[in-house]
């Protein structure tokens, strides 16, 4: 049996190179009894493949059951997989079988199977190795032949160097490992794989098939697509049910499709008070950004050959401002003296000496917030002669923010 008649069989959609070559490696080692471990992400479709293992198989009269191993609990995974005796627990009122010897001569599938607990890897290793395994609450060995197909959407890698998985038993249920293709390794199928499941929509709700157009082709082609197949059906199936149009465009696919939130969690914040610390490293960093653009646009109106050299009484406020922030800066900031220490022809000559710019040693700039806050704070207090409710207001918080803040920085106002 070829690819294109499993693909009809199954009801297989796409023609994309990736999911033809799993095809493939399933067709051949369907007729062996080799276990297969099925690996991709959420919604690309594994629970097809072992399907189609099972049913090319000698095996296909047999039972096939497929396991979520992750939708069982803990303390009873063993129970299913493997079966109990009669009080072998609190609640075990008769014995039972477990998938394991009710699929005896079948194929069992465990999917999922990264989410199985350490206990029961070691039993599952087991029954792989010598085909035996013995109820809970038993001492009697039992013989099975079951072909086992496993898949999992984790890095089973990284799982082994966490020490969630066993490196042996991964490497006894992977003697043929099969990897299905996300959707957005598959562009050319995105379509196909619409147009089927409108059909199957239509069908189903007894309705027109809903058609895409080509800017809504071009979309929903360079979507993403992290829910993959499973993602894609059910906006297919909510375009059917809610849209009033049977021809979607762009414009009306978008609001389907869900749109990545990309919230910081620095900008969520329950305490009020750390929102007013937050804004005011804001205003602090917008006011130094201010300084530095009057700084820069002086500088420039200073440049020789400009039309005017007299300062205006906004150039002197910002010199002024410059200069006291510059006096009463951190020692760990760094201070460059200016390219001449000539005299510069204003209304009012000011000499380097007269702006107080000495030479530092150059070090490496504080990038500490609480440095910025600290200095901020104390700038405020001076501002305003030490009074709390005014230089409260001045930064923008409340006047017992403003003393918690005097006595954790041991300032004195």
């Amino acid at each position: 049996m070829d690819i294109q008649q499993i693909k009809q069989r199954f009801g297989i959609i796409g023609n994309a190179p990736l999911l033809n070559r799993a095809l493939e490696v399933a067709i051949q080692v369907a007729p062996t009894d080799i276990s297969v471990f099925v690996t991709g992400e959420s919604g690309t479709g594994k629970e097809i493949i072992p399907q189609v293992i099972h049913q090319l198989s000698s095996r296909k009269h047999a039972e096939y059951i497929a396991v979520n191993c992750g939708a069982i609990p803990e303390g009873t995974i063993d129970s299913e997989l493997f079966g109990h005796e009669k009080g072998s627990f609190t609640g075990a009122s008769g014995s039972r079988k477990g998938y394991f010897e009710v699929s005896d001569g079948g194929t069992i599938f465990l999917d999922e199977v990264a989410e199985l607990p350490l206990q029961t890897q070691v039993r599952l290793l087991r029954v792989l190795e010598t085909g035996e395994f013995i109820k809970v609450g038993s001492s009697k060995v039992i013989k099975t032949n079951v072909r086992v197909v496993a898949a999992t959407n984790e890095n089973i890698h990284q799982a082994i160097a966490d020490g969630k998985f066993r490196e042996d038993l991964f490497y006894r249920l992977s003697t043929v490992p099969i990897s299905l293709p996300p959707l957005r390794d598959r562009q050319d199928d995105i379509h196909l794989l619409f147009r089927k499941f409108a059909l199957d929509f239509a069908d189903k709700y007894r309705m027109p098939a809903v058609k895409l157009t080509d800017d809504a082709v071009h979309l929903l082609n360079n979507y993403s697509f992290p829910g993959n197949i499973r993602q894609l059906r059910n906006i297919v199936e909510q375009i059917s049910v809610i849209g009033t149009s049977r021809e979607i465009t762009a414009n009306e696919l978008i609001q389907y499709i869900p749109k990545k939130m990309d919230l910081s969690p620095a900008l969520i914040q329950d305490n009020k008070e750390s929102v007013n610390e937050r804004e005011l490293m804001y205003k602090f960093l917008f006011d130094m950004k201010k300084d530095l653009n009057d700084l820069k646009k002086l500088v420039l109106e200073l440049i020789p050959g400009s039309n005017s050299t007299q300062l205006s009484r906004d150039q002197e406020t910002t010199i002024n401002r410059f200069t006291n922030d510059v006096q009463s800066a951190p020692s760990s900031t760094k201070i460059l003296p200016p390219a001449s220490p000539t005299e510069t022809n204003f209304s009012h000559p000011v000499h380097s000496s007269e702006l107080n710019y000495e030479k530092h040693e150059e070090v490496e700039e504080s990038l500490s917030l609480e440095d910025r806050e600290k200095d901020l704070i104390q700038k405020a207090l001076v501002k305003h002669k030490g009074k709390r409710k005014y230089a409260a207001a001045e930064l923008g918080i409340s006047e017992r923010t403003l003393y918690r803040k005097i006595k954790e920085y041991n300032l004195i106002d």
